[in-house]
């Protein structure tokens, strides 16, 4: 008589034609979520947060000090191919003027208020002139006259 033959439990575990009972299958969540932090930490780090993410300007430089005076802005970004940005927001050259109208409260007559607005022209150094010129229209036909122009300090 040999071992497999007198232990019965030994003999279910070594044949090959003994059917067993099937296995649940389960999904194991804990790598998955480690994967996913570690994408999540890679995207956090790489990526680059930027003032006006829409248009890719380089402004000009120059010597002075900043204004110490706070008055409520509204800043058109000017880029290098002529495009425009109003506080961020991608805007055509033909509804500028009606978005400063809009932002400036002129249809409201509160010319007040428009006269404490303080438009921020954030032009690239490679901006063609007729973009400045227009978003400098635009401003005019709005009643806005406190204009700005922003550069950058020498490092």
């Amino acid at each position: 008589m040999s071992w497999l033959e007198t232990h019965a439990h030994a003999r279910k575990r070594f044949s090959l034609g003994a059917t067993t009972a099937p296995v649940e299958p389960e999904i194991n969540l804990i790598p998955f979520i480690d994967v996913l932090l570690v994408v999540l930490i890679f995207l956090m780090i790489s990526t680059t947060f930027t003032r006006y993410q829409e248009l890719a300007i380089t402004l000009p430089t120059a010597n002075g000090s900043e204004s110490q005076a706070e008055v409520k802005q509204i800043h058109i970004a000017v880029s290098r191919d002529g495009r425009f940005a109003i506080n961020g927001k991608v805007t055509d050259r033909s509804q500028l003027s009606s978005a400063l109208m809009q932002l400036s409260g002129q249809t409201d007559n509160k010319k007040d208020l428009a006269s404490n607005l303080q438009v921020n022209i954030d032009a690239d150094a490679r901006a063609p002139h007729q973009a400045v010129m227009s978003a400098l229209e635009a401003a005019r036909d709005a009643n806005l006259s406190n204009v700005v122009f922003s550069s950058q300090t020498k490092k």
